[in-house]
C-alpha cells in the first residue's frame, strides 16, 4: 500500500469526484482531503491510499494533468520527520 499526495486541486472538488477520479487507475483504499472549516471547500490537496502497482499508474496518468484549469501535482507522500513541537 502506497500513500500519493494530490496538490492543486480545485477548491470545487469533493472527495467522491477525487475518488471516481483515481479510481479510473485503481482501487482507492483511503482518502483524506483537507477542507476549510467554514465553508467545506477543499483546501487544494489529498492523501490517497493505492495499491503499489495501482499508485504507480495513478501518478504517471494524473501528474501535471489539467483539472479545470489547475494544474495536478500527484507523487508519493513523503513522510515528515522532526515536526514534533515538545521539549528537549
Amino acid at each position: 500500500m502506497l500513500t500519493l499526495s494530490v496538490r492543486g486541486l480545485p477548491r470545487s472538488t469533493t472527495e467522491q469526484s477525487l475518488t471516481e477520479l483515481l479510481s479510473r487507475h485503481g482501487r482507492v483504499h483511503n482518502l483524506k482531503m483537507a477542507k476549510d472549516l467554514f465553508s467545506g471547500e477543499c483546501r487544494g490537496f489529498a492523501t490517497v491510499e493505492m495499491e503499489g502497482h495501482e499508485a504507480r499508474n495513478a501518478i504517471a496518468a494524473m501528474d501535471g494533468s489539467s483539472v479545470e484549469g489547475g494544474q495536478l501535482r500527484v507523487g508519493l507522500d513523503k513522510p515528515r520527520v522532526g515536526r514534533g513541537g515538545g521539549r528537549r
